[in-house]
């Protein structure tokens, strides 16, 4: 079952790609990377005024995010589940965005 999520992490990794992270006072060790990919805002919306009409000057949200899907578990007698960790550029924050088992 898959669940959407908003939780702050804390990440840690080499040569860029997250080994471990920290999620509800326990950690989690990667034990694979399954994807990875960038997502940037909502371009294909324009922000609009209540009547409808584009506002000129409003920025679209285009920040852009680094997704990574992992295999980890918090520990080795775990089972483990997959999860989506995003790192946002714009805030320098990682979350948990998703989780299956």
């Amino acid at each position: 079952m898959s669940r959407r999520r908003a939780d702050l992490i804390e990440v840690r990794g080499g040569t860029g790609l997250p080994t471990h992270f920290l999620w509800h006072d326990k950690v989690y060790a990667v034990r694979e990377v399954l994807g990875h990919w960038k997502e940037s805002g909502a371009w294909w919306e324009e922000v609009r005024s209540a009547h409808g009409t584009r506002i000129a000057g409003q920025a679209l949200d285009r920040t852009e995010r680094e997704v990574w899907r992992v295999e980890a578990s918090p520990g080795r007698c775990f089972a483990p589940g997959v999860y989506d960790l995003t790192f946002d550029r714009g805030t320098d924050r990682w979350t948990l965005t998703s989780t299956a088992d």
